[in-house]
C-alpha cells in the first residue's frame, strides 16, 4: 500500500485517502468519512463545522486523552469540565446535565482507555438540551456499547491513529458522521482544494492546511484490512495482563459497564491503592523506566492545568477524577508483547510496590 502511494501521482488528498474514508465508514457503518491529520485537528475541525467559537460553553470531561478537550480552547470556545464516573472513567450525564447553561453549545465525551461512555444517556441529554455531541472515539476503536461500535454515537466522532491506538498510522485521524452536510462543511474547512486555487471568495469560512497524506492513508487502509487480526492480538496480551495480576492482592479486573459488549483497552491501567502517596507512585514510575518498561500516570486532570486554573478552575472541584488520576498507572499494551513479557512487567511492579513500602496494590 505504502509503495502504490509512493508512487502515485499525488502524495496528499489523493485516492488512497478515499479509499481509506470510504473503507472506515463503512467498517463502522457510518455515512460519511474525512481524513485529518490528528484527532486534535479533527475535534477543532469538527467544532468550527458546527459553528461552535468564541461565546460557546463545551461541556467536556477533565479525564482522559487531553487533545481532544484541548480543541475547545482551539476553537475559541469555553471549555466546562465535568466529573466522571468513578467506574469507567467516562462523563458522568448526570453531573454533566448540572453544567449545562443557556451557553452550552456541545458535549464532547469520550470513551476513556477503550472503555464506552454511558452513549444511551449521553444521547438523551444532547436532545434534550439541543446540543451536539462530539464522541471522542480516539482511545477506543474497536470496542462495542448495547451492539454498536464507538464511533457511532457522535453527531460528529473521533478518532486518533497516532501511538498507541490498535490502528496506528503514526500519525492521523478521522471524523466520522451520518450528516452530508456536515461532511461536506468537513471537507471545505479541511483545506482548499485544487479546484479553489484560482478563487479569492474564501470568506470568513478559511480552511486549514489539515489533509492526510497518501503514505499516512496508506498506512491506514493496511492496518484497517487486518484491524481483527490486530485487536484479537492485543486481547491476548491483556489476558495475559489480567492472568498475571492474580498475583497481585487486591487488584481487580477492569471494569466493565453492564451495557457495554466489548472493550478493547488502549494500556493497561492499575488503580493503586490509597497506601500509595504520590513520591510512591513516582518512585514506581522510575523503576520500571530503570528496567526499560515504559509507564506513567494515564492522566493529569485538565482542570489541574496551568491554563485552567488560570481561568479560575482549582484541585478538589472534580474529586473523583482527581482521586483516580493520582493512582492510575499506566502500562504498556500492544500485540507485540509475549507472556513472558508481560509477566516482567507485573512482577517488576509488584516488586517495585513492595520496595517503596506500599506493599500490594489494592482498590
Amino acid at each position: 500500500m505504502v509503495q502504490a502511494a509512493l508512487s502515485a501521482p499525488r502524495w496528499s488528498s489523493g485516492r488512497m485517502v478515499e479509499r481509506f474514508e470510504r473503507g472506515f465508514a463503512d467498517w463502522l457503518g457510518r455515512g460519511h468519512a474525512v481524513a485529518v491529520p490528528s484527532g486534535t485537528l479533527g475535534t477543532w475541525l469538527a467544532l468550527r463545522a458546527l459553528g461552535i467559537g468564541t461565546g460557546d460553553e463545551v461541556i467536556a470531561s477533565t479525564y482522559g486523552w487531553h487533545q481532544v478537550a484541548q480543541a475547545v480552547t482551539l476553537a475559541g470556545a469555553r471549555a466546562v469540565f465535568s466529573d466522571i464516573n468513578y467506574w469507567s472513567g467516562c462523563l458522568d450525564p448526570v453531573r454533566a446535565a448540572a453544567q449545562v447553561t443557556p451557553a452550552t453549545r456541545a458535549l464532547v465525551a469520550g470513551n476513556v482507555n477503550g472503555h464506552p461512555a454511558a452513549w444511551e444517556a449521553l444521547g438523551a441529554l444532547a436532545r434534550e438540551h439541543g446540543l451536539a455531541l462530539v464522541e471522542d472515539a480516539t482511545e477506543s476503536i474497536g470496542s462495542r456499547y448495547r451492539g454498536r461500535p464507538v464511533g457511532s454515537f457522535g453527531t460528529v466522532s473521533v478518532f486518533d491513529f497516532s501511538q498507541p491506538s490498535a490502528l496506528c498510522c503514526g500519525e492521523g485521524g478521522m471524523l466520522v458522521t451520518d450528516d452530508a452536510a456536515l461532511a461536506s462543511e468537513l471537507r471545505y474547512l479541511r483545506a482548499r482544494s485544487v479546484a479553489d486555487r484560482q478563487s479569492v471568495s474564501v470568506g470568513a469560512r478559511v480552511p486549514l492546511q489539515a489533509a492526510m497524506s497518501e503514505v499516512t492513508a496508506a498506512l491506514g487502509v493496511a492496518q484497517l484490512a487486518r484491524i481483527d487480526e490486530i485487536l484479537e492480538r492485543r486481547k491476548a496480551v491483556e489476558a495475559a495482563y489480567l492472568e498475571q495480576m492474580l498475583s497481585f492482592e487486591g487488584i481487580k479486573p477492569p471494569y466493565i459497564a453492564p451495557d457495554v459488549d466489548e472493550v478493547h483497552w488502549m494500556l493497561y491501567l492499575v488503580h493503586l491503592g490509597k497506601r500509595f502517596t504520590a513520591s510512591a507512585v513516582a518512585q514506581v514510575v522510575e523503576d520500571l523506566r530503570t528496567e526499560c518498561i515504559e509507564s506513567a500516570l494515564y492522566c493529569q486532570p485538565l482542570h489541574q492545568q496551568h491554563h485552567y486554573t488560570a481561568q479560575g478552575w482549582r484541585r478538589g472541584q472534580l474529586p473523583l477524577a482527581e482521586r483516580i488520576a493520582d493512582r492510575a498507572l499506566a502500562l504498556p499494551l500492544h500485540g507485540g508483547l509475549s507472556p513472558e513479557q508481560v509477566g516482567f512487567i507485573v512482577k517488576t511492579l509488584k516488586d517495585s510496590s513492595v520496595n517503596v513500602g506500599a506493599g500490594a496494590a489494592i482498590y
